[in-house]
């Protein structure tokens, strides 16, 4: 409902107007019409299309544009490419370097315990020996 308040002042294109028969050289219509007059009363002027000449300096600048656009393109992929790969790597590295730790911990838990109880049975057979001579 508040589109149709909105769309008030745009106008609408109520005919088309077919393009000349003619071969003739390019040009762009244009209309300067006011939005309370319909197209079909406006006056149609035909303004030739002016082809702008590039001289080298405009080529050397488009040049330098287009590839600096695609190296920021490029550099953001890259980065993120890298990125997620040095993470897939790292995440790699971090959970053999973990499971070697803990396996290494846990065999250093084994033998550590294996001795303090090698010597507590020692230590104990050794004070039962004593008691019975």
């Amino acid at each position: 409902m508040s589109n149709n308040i909105l769309d008030a002042g745009i106008p609408v294109l109520t005919e088309i107007i077919p393009a000349p028969a003619t071969t003739a050289p390019e040009v762009t219509m244009t209309a300067d019409v006011p939005p309370e007059i319909p197209v079909t009363e406006a006056i149609v002027t035909l303004e030739p299309r002016t082809e702008r000449v590039w001289d080298e300096a405009d080529w050397e600048r488009l040049e330098r544009e287009v590839r600096e656009r695609v190296l920021v393109q490029v550099l953001e992929r890259v980065d993120f490419v890298l990125e997620q790969r040095v993470r897939d790597s790292l995440a790699d590295v971090l959970q053999l370097a973990v499971e070697r730790l803990a396996n290494e911990i846990k065999d250093g838990l084994h033998h550590s315990v294996k001795d303090v109880v090698s010597r507590a049975v020692t230590q104990e057979i050794t004070k039962l020996q004593s008691l019975k001579k």
